[in-house]
């Protein structure tokens, strides 16, 4: 069953169906009382917006085609039948308005086929968002056959689409609602080499989804839906190519015969007979490529000495190096942060594994300050703390839970680091509160987070009452000079705390990102980054598969499509957002202990992906400038200006 509508439902409406599915469908069975009552819900429903009732058809499409569900009284047959016929018709007009996060889209569309009567619809108990394995029954000796590895993004079609008999004879006379779905599957959704299986998807729908159709087309229709109506369109897709690989064949391990997939999903399929084309019946493996797909991307950037080159060697970008590798440690930097000073000056303050601290100035690498010692162990994390005096002081946290503070103007210690119990200091940020006092927040991987007096170090305040270890923590400034705190623990959940109140339980202005957005797109968060734009500042998160969600801080809810997984940033996230010097928005993304970097422009969607000779630890960006911090020093990224 479907969890909570993913949209504002009206209130009591999801409460009341919440409650009575509780008695129509308990574990898996159906009861007696359904269809008396399912004819009357359905008739509300359908009176409800399209993204209202989205859940409901999802609901709905299991009761339908649970295994264990009673047959239907014969004094009932008629008003539950007509009840099925408005069910597909309002169902359907959600499919194409609601705009369904991609795995829920799937449900929906399989919802639908089953109002439609087709058998291929009962796939929504053999298809689960979010799992990687597919259990399959053969058709043949009834034997369970198990592909542990099989919802992986082909890319590229793994066989071709299925053959698809003439529909001519079984097609629906008169109006139904899929004629609208073949015109929603006119446009290029998936890309040329999908077009074979689209073809497939829109005759089976202007057909009406005749009950004569192969299971196999008519999950053509429902992969085709899912790449069109989908969200975000990048999800839409990936969940398309997955699904299309239902249309293939598996090999049974106990009769050793091949049958289609879509034969194997439901119970006792009527015609399912043994296939033979052996190019059908591999199980899909996973493929080390670039997800296809990725909004306004263009062939990877290369590094060609100290410059970044097109496919075609036309330079794109100038890379400086960074004088004289942090002193003390091997060379690299495990810690960024940009520290602008008044006057216009910025500087960018790194630390390695030796405990020492270096700023250097950002327009031409040569080293300002450093190195800043008295850290005994590695240095993990660095803020820049600009104070109402004019001062600007930065702070820098240790292996061991030391903290310092130093003078970013003259160098000088205004607090020598000394070690703490709460744990090596994971994370750190400033943020100004609205009587004007700015305070530092430091996050351990013991779960302290402390808001501090930068003047003494001393803890003022708490966060974090859940207690959970941080793993990436940042400063969200919002409207009235305020700054909220957004973190993500070891878990992957992301927290939205106010640091102007006493009382950490208490939320203050600070509002959750929505959980069910989060779960739908799969996104298990490692990393938070603020992302400066023209009319505010947004909240980036990224998780270890590369993906990134762009969120408004204000209400918890995504904003645009972000990016997709990718192989080339897969792994621990990196993460820099700058406005650049021409006034736009750009988010830079990697892993770290990768090489490839993507750079991402929301506002256009503009991506470039670089690929550096250099195994990446950090990053930081001011303006036009992106900074990497990498295994033996540091250098700068110019962008282009244009």
């Amino acid at each position: 069953m479907s969890s909570p509508a993913f949209t504002g439902a009206d209130v009591e409406w999801k409460q009341t169906w919440t409650s009575m599915t509780d008695d129509l469908l308990a574990d898996g069975t159906v009861s007696d009382s359904a269809y008396a009552v399912l004819p009357h819900v359905v008739e509300a429903a359908a009176a409800l917006p399209p993204d209202q009732s989205v859940d409901f058809w999802v609901d709905l499409g299991f009761i339908v085609t649970a295994e264990d569900r009673p047959t239907v009284p014969a004094d009932l047959e008629a008003g539950f039948s007509a009840a099925l016929r408005l069910a597909e018709q309002a169902a359907a007009r959600s499919l194409l308005a609601a705009g369904a996060p991609a795995k829920v889209c799937g449900q929906l569309a399989l919802s639908c086929v089953a109002f439609a009567g087709h058998h291929i619809g009962a796939a929504l108990w053999g298809v689960e968002p979010g799992q990687s394995h597919l259990q399959l029954v053969c058709p043949g000796c009834e034997y369970d056959t198990e592909i542990l590895t099989f919802f992986v993004d082909p890319v590229h079609p793994a066989f071709g689409a299925p053959e698809l008999a003439d529909l001519a004879d079984h097609a629906r006379r008169g109006q139904h609602p899929w004629s609208e779905v073949a015109d929603a599957l006119r446009g290029d959704t998936l890309g040329q080499e999908w077009e074979p299986f689209l073809r497939v998807a829109r005759e089976v729908a202007a057909a009406g989804v005749p009950v004569e159709a192969s299971g196999s087309a008519v999950l053509c229709l429902v992969a085709g839906m899912v790449a069109a109506k989908g969200t975000p369109h990048w999800a839409g897709s990936e969940w398309a190519r997955q699904l299309a690989l239902l249309t293939g064949h598996f090999r049974c391990w106990n009769c050793e015969q091949s049958w289609t997939i879509s034969d194997g999903l439901v119970e006792s399929p009527e015609g399912a007979r043994p296939q033979s084309d052996p190019a059908r019946t591999s199980a899909p493996q996973p493929t080390a490529v670039e997800p296809a797909g990725e909004p306004g991307a263009t062939a990877p950037l290369r590094q060609d000495g100290n410059t970044l080159v097109a496919a075609d060697g036309t330079p794109w970008g100038r890379m400086t190096a960074f004088s004289d590798a942090v002193p003390g440690s091997s060379g690299g930097v495990d810690a960024l942060t940009v520290v602008p000073l008044p006057g216009g000056t910025t500087l960018v303050a790194g630390a390695g594994d030796g405990g020492g601290v270096c700023l250097w100035d950002v327009a031409d690498g040569r080293i300002v300050h450093g190195p800043l010692s008295g850290h005994a162990d590695r240095v993990r994390s660095l803020t820049a703390l600009p104070l109402a005096d004019g001062r600007v002081l930065l702070a820098s946290g240790g292996d061991s839970g030391s903290i310092g503070l130093w003078d970013a103007v003259t160098g000088r210690p205004v607090l020598g680091p000394v070690a703490n119990w709460l744990g090596e200091v994971t994370g750190m940020c400033g943020v100004s509160l609205a009587d004007g006092r700015t305070l530092l927040v430091t996050a351990t991987s013991r779960g302290a987070v402390r808001l501090r007096d930068p003047a003494t170090g001393e803890a003022v305040g708490r966060l974090n009452p859940s207690g959970r270890p941080i793993r990436s923590i940042t400063a969200v400034p919002v409207s009235g000079g305020h700054t909220l705190v957004a973190a993500v623990d070891t878990q992957g959940c992301v927290h939205m705390w106010d640091p102007a109140v006493d009382d950490p339980w208490d939320p203050g202005a600070a509002v959750q990102l929505k959980d069910r957005a989060l779960s739908d797109a799969g996104h298990r968060v490692a990393a938070v980054v603020a992302v400066p734009t023209a009319d505010g500042t947004l909240l980036a998160t990224a998780d270890d598969r590369g993906t990134v969600m762009l969120w408004d801080p204000a209400t918890g809810t995504p904003v645009g499509e972000g990016l997709p997984p990718s192989t080339g940033t897969a792994g621990p996230p990196v993460m820099a957002a700058t406005m650049s010097d021409a006034g736009r928005t750009l988010l830079v993304s990697g892993s770290r202990h990768g090489h490839g970097l993507r750079v991402w422009e929301p506002a256009t969607g503009t991506l470039r992906q670089i690929l550096l000779d250099v195994t990446i630890t950090c990053l930081a960006a001011a303006g036009s400038d992106v900074v990497v911090g990498h295994e033996s020093g540091v250098f700068t990224i110019l962008l282009p200006r244009g």
